[in-house]
């Protein structure tokens, strides 16, 4: 079945994911760049399906553009390029992948760890120097070392579980009460206790009012002498004028960035850093996931809830909208009903149905403050009549007839 509207995916995203929404019957174009506000409301006006990773923002005036748009995929872990709340006020679900780059961003992790312990890095660029520096000064096994880990969740606990294997000693901290892996230790003195007594503090916090700037000159300060800091999390936890100056002291011994406060917007564009040319310090540029394995993944992760979406309604894992999923009944048809959350509205709809001599066969409704979500299978053929009534509805935000 051929599906009218397009759905459009930006930066690159793996070709899987076009494969995957084609098969389902739409049609999709695939573009390897990012597109900048205005580009993106030029572009969106018949897209029912929109897929990106970080560098697109989708912002409330993108949004107020989109008058065909459905459904939103980043194909990233992170969302806070998207204006989730705008979209929730649209009506448009929004869906990610939290956990097919884990394991990428993990190993990656680890790499930087042993690279940091040996000062591999200033070795490497010293040799394409035509520098030969053979030295064990400064070098360390990882082994018997203490890692300390801010912010548990997916990539936090599989760095734990290949940090044990490499014989650390792993502690963590987390706002939430989290299981350990392994014999990975939550640290009772929390944060404070994590930044003084680990060899190596690693953070892996979303982007969060209150994970912003967390770590400054002061938690720095409270960081053992010669310990090292890594941040593949987001580019705001760390506030890098500060990791500079500690790296300039000595009070650090390295550290290695990923994310940025601000990054290029293109491979095109330059990068400039405080932390650029200071010993035993690893950049690289927000490559933390980007494995061809993640990438596959994460395609297809994305892909599917899109597909999932617009074939039969299912919210089930958006990060902005009721979740609900009702199971495929064979000779339905499926309405989709999105309106302002008051009283009535599911009698007003039934009564709808029943006025076109439509009998409900099954339903799912979920609610939050704002919105509610009703899924809704009917008997007979066809569904317009019935869409058309429910969308004159005073309380409706979209109504659809899904099949």
């Amino acid at each position: 079945m051929t599906h009218q509207g397009r759905i459009l995916l930006l930066e690159g995203i793996d070709p899987g994911a076009k494969t995957n929404l084609e098969a389902a019957g739409w049609r999709v174009d695939l573009y390897p760049q990012a597109l900048g506000e205005a580009d993106l409301v030029a572009e969106i006006g018949d897209v029912v399906a929109l897929g990106l990773r970080s560098k697109t923002h989708v912002t409330p005036r993108v949004l107020e553009a989109a008058k065909e748009l459905r459904t939103i995929g980043a194909f990233c872990i992170g969302t806070n390029q998207i204006a989730l709340e705008a979209a929730h006020r649209h009506g448009v679900p929004v869906f990610n992948a939290p956990f097919s780059n884990t394991r990428s961003v993990a190993e990656l992790v680890m790499a930087e760890i042993v690279f940091l312990a040996r000062k591999l890095g200033d070795r490497s660029r010293e040799m394409h120097q035509g520098i030969w520096k053979k030295t064990a000064q400064g070098c360390h096994e990882v082994r018997g070392k203490t890692l300390g880990i801010i912010g548990y969740g997916h990539i936090g606990r599989q760095v734990g579980v290949l940090a044990e294997a490499f014989g650390m000693n792993v502690q963590f901290h987390d706002i939430a009460s989290q299981l350990p892996m392994g014999n990975n230790t939550p640290a009772a003195g929390g944060l404070d206790e994590v930044l003084g007594t680990s060899d190596f503090v690693t953070l892996h916090v979303p982007a969060t009012p209150q994970t912003k700037n967390m770590i400054g000159a002061a938690e720095i300060a409270k960081m053992a002498p010669g310990s090292h800091l890594l941040n593949l999390s987001r580019g705001n936890v760390v506030i890098i004028e500060a990791l500079a100056d500690a790296l300039r002291s000595g009070h650090l011994a390295g550290a290695a960035i990923d994310v940025y406060p601000h990054e290029p917007k293109t491979n095109d564009e330059p990068f400039e850093s405080p932390l650029q040319n200071l010993p035993n310090v690893i950049l690289s540029p927000h490559i933390g996931g980007s494995t061809l394995e993640a990438q596959v993944s994460i395609g297809s992760e994305v892909s599917a809830k899109l597909a999932q979406f617009l074939g039969r309604g299912t919210t089930a894992t958006s990060v902005n909208f009721p979740e609900a999923d009702l199971p495929v009944r064979a000779g339905a048809v499926r309405i989709q009903h999105l309106h302002r959350n008051v009283p009535g509205v599911l009698g007003d709809v039934h009564r709808i149905a029943a006025a076109h001599g439509r009998n409900v066969l099954g339903q799912v409704l979920v609610t939050d403050t704002e919105v509610g979500y009703l899924l809704m299978d009917i008997g007979g053929e066809g569904g317009e009549d019935v869409v058309h009534d429910i969308a004159k509805l005073d309380t409706t935000i979209r109504a659809r007839l899904l099949y």
